[in-house]
């Protein structure tokens, strides 16, 4: 991409059901990993910001900053009103908004009020399909119509994240819907997150990948250290939340080989991501009304609201 000439910068906020994909849409698009990654329903929690960058047919450097939003749900809990209560606030004065359907799972009764809600609000939208390397093409072009009807969609756009197919025709027709204007982040920036959200996010990653049933969803990954060493490496500390003794027992393993594992695997992960040794620190507190604790959804990016 040419360092000179016309720059674009918009806002492009990523909503829909949980597990629609968008977390594995905004990683596509910036060409990296931004948003961690879950067969878990929900898995995101907080407002993440993905920054993409592309060059319009014109020749304008755009920078598109993508809000990676919970999944719209029905809220029971005050962890769910949170994170409800985020996806819309990411909606706000963005210059298009991607509406992420999962044309298998569907989830009808999340996604059918969120396109009502969404039909009488001013903001440019988009609906993508998604999973379309899985799913069958008369049902989805059915989706289309019936969703394309009830909201006032400028585009429709089927795409895998999972694969890469049709995200570069999405990335470039978003390019051309921002508008003209300075970059709010510098170009090497890929997230707002901070090394320190960034790494704890992995680790709740690890967790949910290497537990799947066995943990529910109420545990949360807390930053207690991060310390730059004089050799260039990273000391990170962190503690893993649950609501119970048994789910304790169940995130260390016999003899401590479950955190291990859960362990070695975030490191890895973190090495890579900032390229650096990492030296990572995890032990587990039992917090049985963690979810009623105010630090902790400061800590992760939250409102606690009411």
């Amino acid at each position: 991409m040419s360092d000179t000439g016309p720059t674009r910068c918009g806002f492009v906020a990523v909503i829909g059901a949980p597990n629609a994909g968008k977390s594995t849409l905004v990683n596509a698009l910036v060409g990296q990993k931004v948003a961690i990654v879950s067969a878990k329903a929900q898995t995101t929690r907080a407002r993440l910001l993905g920054i993409a960058l592309a060059e319009t047919e014109d020749g304008d450097r755009t920078q598109m900053v993508l809000v990676d939003t919970p999944g719209i749900f029905t809220p029971k809990r005050r962890l769910d009103r949170a994170m409800v209560s985020a996806a819309w606030e990411g909606t706000q004065a963005a210059d298009a908004v991607l509406v992420v359907v999962d044309p298998i799972k569907q989830r009808r009764h999340e996604l059918d009020p969120l396109i009502e809600a969404l039909s009488v609000r001013p903001e440019r939208k988009i609906l993508v399909l998604n999973k379309v390397d899985i799913a069958k093409k008369e049902p989805l072009l059915a989706l289309a119509q019936e969703f394309g009807a009830k909201a006032d969609f400028s585009d429709i756009y089927f795409v895998s994240a999972s694969t890469g197919d049709g995200v570069p025709e999405l990335k470039a027709a978003l390019a051309a819907m921002m508008p003209k204007g300075d970059w709010v982040y510098p170009e090497d920036q890929v997230s707002n997150a901070s090394e320190r959200l960034l790494a704890t996010e992995i680790t709740r990653e690890q967790l949910y990948k290497q537990l799947h049933e066995e943990l529910p969803y109420d545990s949360a990954v807390r930053p207690e250290k991060y310390i730059e060493r004089k050799d260039g490496s990273v000391e990170i500390h962190q503690q893993i939340v649950v609501g119970r003794e048994t789910q304790r027992a169940i995130v260390l393993g016999k003899g401590g080989s479950r955190i291990k594992q859960i362990g070695e695997a975030a490191r890895t992960e973190l090495a890579a991501l900032l390229d650096r040794k990492v030296h990572l620190f995890l032990h587990v507190k039992v917090e049985e009304n963690w979810a009623e604790n105010r630090e902790i959804y400061e800590e992760i990016g939250l409102e606690f609201g009411r």
